[in-house]
Parts: C-alpha cells; sequence; structure tokens
C-alpha cells in the first residue's frame, strides 16, 4: 500500500510539472522576426596570399543627412553601425608604411569635411565609438574625401583594385567615398618555396608557375628562361609553353628570340586546330608579335 500511496504521488508531482510548464510556455509571446534597421555583413577577400575578413553593420541614409550632420566631422565614428567594425588579416600588411601583424584589429575613421583619418584600433570588440581609445590605436591613415556624383544609400566597405600585392580598402556612403591602399607580402613568402623546391631533387618540378611568377615580379628572367625550356623538354608540342617561352624572351630584350618563339608557338597550335584552346593561343601570340614590331 505504502508503494502504490509513493507512486501516486510522484505520478502527480510529475503532472503538475508538466502542466505548470505547458501553461508557462502558452504565455510567453512567439518569436518576433524582424529586419535590423543595420544589417550586418561579412566581406571576404584574398589578396595575394592573405585572407581579409571585414564584418560590419550597413546603416542607410534613409532620407538623413550623414556626414556634417548625423556623423560630425572631428569625431571618430564606427565606420557602420552597432558594433565596431572588425578586421581580420591572417598575415601581416603594410598600410601607410606601417607593417601591421595578422590579427584582429577595430575599424573607425575621424571624419572630416576633406579629409578622414582612418584608425586600425587593437580592441576589436566594442560597442559603436563610446569606449574607443586612441592609446590603443595600431595605425592612423590620411585619407582624401571623394565626392560621388550619384549617392550610396547603403554604407559599403569593399576592397579593390586587388594585385598580388597590393589592393585598396574603400568606405563609401551618401555622396562621400574615402580609398586607403595597403600591401601585403607575396615576394619575399613565395621565392623561397620556388628556389627550395627548384634546387631539390623532386621529381616533378614547377617549372611553368615558377616561372610565370618570376616574370610578372620581375625576378631573376635568366632562371625563368630555362624553367620555360625544361618544360618545353618535357612537352615539345606544347604552343601554350612555347607562348609563355616568348613572353620571357621579350621581357628579356630578346625580340628576334621571342618572334621566332612565338612563330613556332602558332605553327603548333595551328597543327591542333581541333582543340579549341588553339585559337585563343594563336591571337595571343599574335598580339604579342604586335608588340615586338
Amino acid at each position: 500500500m505504502k508503494v502504490l500511496l509513493l507512486r501516486f504521488r510522484l505520478l502527480m508531482v510529475f503532472a503538475t510539472a508538466v502542466f505548470a510548464t505547458s501553461l508557462f510556455a502558452q504565455t510567453l509571446a512567439p518569436k518576433l522576426d524582424i529586419p535590423q534597421p543595420s544589417p550586418t555583413a561579412t566581406l571576404k577577400q584574398r589578396v595575394g596570399l592573405t585572407d581579409i575578413e571585414i564584418t560590419y553593420s550597413r546603416p542607410g541614409m534613409k532620407g538623413r543627412k550623414i556626414f556634417g550632420a548625423l556623423e560630425p566631422f572631428g569625431e571618430v565614428w564606427r565606420a557602420g553601425a552597432n558594433n565596431a567594425t572588425k578586421v581580420v588579416f591572417s598575415t601581416s600588411v603594410k598600410i601607410g608604411g606601417t607593417e601591421i601583424p595578422a590579427g584582429t584589429y577595430g575599424l573607425f575613421a575621424q571624419l572630416g569635411e576633406k579629409e578622414w583619418t582612418i584608425i586600425l584600433n587593437k580592441i576589436a570588440q566594442q560597442w559603436g565609438a563610446y569606449s574607443y581609445n586612441p592609446k590603443d590605436d595600431v595605425v592612423r591613415i590620411p585619407a582624401k574625401v571623394q565626392k560621388l556624383a550619384e549617392p550610396v544609400e547603403t554604407f559599403t566597405i569593399d576592397i579593390n583594385d586587388i594585385r598580388d600585392e597590393s589592393a585598396t580598402l574603400a568606405l563609401s556612403w551618401e555622396n562621400t567615398r574615402v580609398v586607403v591602399p595597403f600591401q601585403v607580402d607575396v615576394v619575399g613568402v613565395v621565392q623561397p618555396q620556388i628556389e627550395a623546391i627548384m634546387a631539390s631533387d623532386a621529381a616533378k618540378k614547377y617549372y611553368v608557375p615558377a616561372a610565370m611568377f618570376y616574370l610578372d615580379h620581375s625576378l631573376d628572367l635568366k632562371k625563368a628562361l630555362a624553367w620555360m625550356d625544361a618544360a618545353i623538354a618535357d612537352q615539345p608540342k606544347g604552343y601554350y609553353l612555347h607562348y609563355r617561352k616568348a613572353k620571357v624572351q621579350a621581357a628579356l630584350g630578346d625580340k628576334p628570340g621571342a618572334i621566332a618563339t612565338a612563330n613556332q608557338s602558332i605553327a603548333l597550335a595551328k597543327g591542333d586546330a581541333k582543340n579549341p584552346a588553339s585559337a585563343e593561343y594563336i591571337r595571343l601570340n599574335q598580339a604579342l608579335l604586335a608588340t615586338l614590331k
């Protein structure tokens, strides 16, 4: 009897708990999902060998006067809305002549009518610029204000003008655009790797990528030519290889050699007419020859 009574009491406790939980759940408001006034965006871009990630909130003009009004001149701005804009570099970068170590930074801007100061700050996680402290600045870069013919409704951060070793960071809103160039190290990282691989006993070597890297970055072109010769020795009918060799010869100032190699590439490409790529290489060689007249 005592066992039955105990089971009954436990059952009543359980039923009461379930009822109370159900009643409490019914009193909660349903989930409310509404648009953010300044939606969060994440920009990811690789420049050279550096991965860059920028997380920021994008306010809109919404009929308001922005710079000099909503965002006063002379003040430090969070470069967006809500949390301060966050920038992550996977390797070191150079901005305004200053080497910035790999890491995470807060992006701010001190606003001016004709010039802004773009700021990278050590403290990446902070709300707005209310606790911003210039003592934590890593770099401050002056940037001229560019006036836009057409207004930009939504604040936008872009990375443009991308090259192997450089790009630009652009901030655009209302009728204002500010651009900051930056550099990354590629040659200092890649060249030692190439030299080590080419000096090794590896059976397969990266002749063409290595030669083109040296050509593109004005490194040792005699080495680049030797690597292209090695690649061609493995594939004598590779007209795409002859074209690249001709480019190296042209960069070395060997016009007769470049012309002969380009013509050889054209002849080989014509012999492979069934391959759609052959027509492209005929055009590329003809364009190269036009520069060698």
